[in-house]
């Protein structure tokens, strides 16, 4: 976990590695930065005698960062509850993406996202099986079977034997498995297509086609901004759902753009990032679309940060 010395470049280039751990630890953007300044701040408030007694100050910059993430999941089952509506995680966009692609989106100064690595770890439907992980199954996971660390390390921040640690990821381990493999990218980004072009030419029947009868979609508008409390269920629902929103919802474009590195939607309306949608596929067709309207999960998408717009009832996609 990190290596030997203690000067301050050695020190500063860990924050990549840590702030990509903490977003797999706690599904938000804003809550891992903190995180891992919390971190920053207790290793610069040692002493310069004890920081050199510390061999490898990564590993306890990450041991640190892993406790701290581990109190902040446990007070997030309170946090929840009292949440409005269905809480999820921060979605993460490829601004690069965004910059050959041109118009509005996320520009100007580097943000945390920008160093998180988007790969099938940070998946929507991944997060999302992570949330229902016990604190300690998380951390255990996270940081062995996607980071690597070895049971000995992750003892130390989660208190408890290597053996016990191991016993966590599997258990863990057994949540992920029952997820199903993700559908190769292309093939995704097939049917998103689809779905945003049915969508905006208003086809139920085709939205229908396109989405799993057993399909469920979940929205996150934190009580911010409308959106359905409770997820949708049933691809016949959803589509109806969809035309009804297209509806009102006057004035909105929707863009295709990766979605924490899968295909997904984004819906924008005078250059506001207004929704992004994230998409799960199997066998041709989506079982589960998520989407995230609150604006506070939404500032890495934004060109200038969020600023108001006027709304439309429920959920706009």
């Amino acid at each position: 976990m990190g290596s030997v010395g203690t000067g301050t470049d050695e020190i500063a280039g860990e924050r990549r590695q840590l702030i990509n751990v903490a977003y797999r630890l706690l599904g938000s953007v804003t809550e891992a930065e903190d995180a891992v300044q919390d971190a920053y701040a207790r290793w610069y408030g040692l002493s310069r005698s004890r920081q050199e007694e510390i061999l490898s100050p990564g590993a306890w910059l990450t041991t640190v960062t892993g406790r701290i993430c581990l109190d902040l999941l446990g007070s997030a089952r309170a946090r929840r509850e009292r949440y409005v509506g269905a809480w999820l995680p921060e979605p993460l966009p490829d601004r690069t993406e965004w910059d050959h692609a041109g118009g509005a989106g996320p520009t100007g100064p580097a943000d945390p996202a920008d160093q998180i690595v988007l790969d099938e770890s940070v998946a929507m439907a991944f997060l999302v099986v992570l949330e229902t992980m016990t604190p300690a199954e998380r951390v255990a996971f996270v940081l062995h079977d996607v980071f690597r660390y070895p049971f000995a390390e992750i003892a130390g921040v989660l208190g408890r034997t290597p053996a016990a640690c191991k016993q966590l990821a599997a258990s863990a381990r057994r949540r992920v498995s029952i997820a199903r493999a993700p559908v190769a990218a292309t093939g995704r980004a097939g049917v998103v297509r689809h779905v945003k072009e049915a969508w905006e030419t208003k086809d139920i029947a085709a939205l229908v086609g396109l989405l799993d009868p057993a399909a469920v979609m979940t929205a996150d508008g934190g009580g911010m901004v409308g959106a359905v409390l409770r997820p949708v269920e049933g691809g016949a629902r959803i589509a109806q759902y969809m035309v009804a929103i297209a509806d009102k919802a006057h004035g909105l474009e929707l863009l295709e753009r990766s979605v924490n590195g899968a295909p997904g939607l984004v819906a924008q309306r005078a250059g506001i990032v207004m929704t992004v949608a994230a998409f799960d596929v199997s066998d041709g067709r989506v079982t589960r679309i998520w989407a995230i309207r609150n604006p506070e999960k939404l500032r890495p998408w934004a060109r200038d940060g969020w600023c108001d717009a006027p709304e439309i009832a429920g959920l706009s996609l």
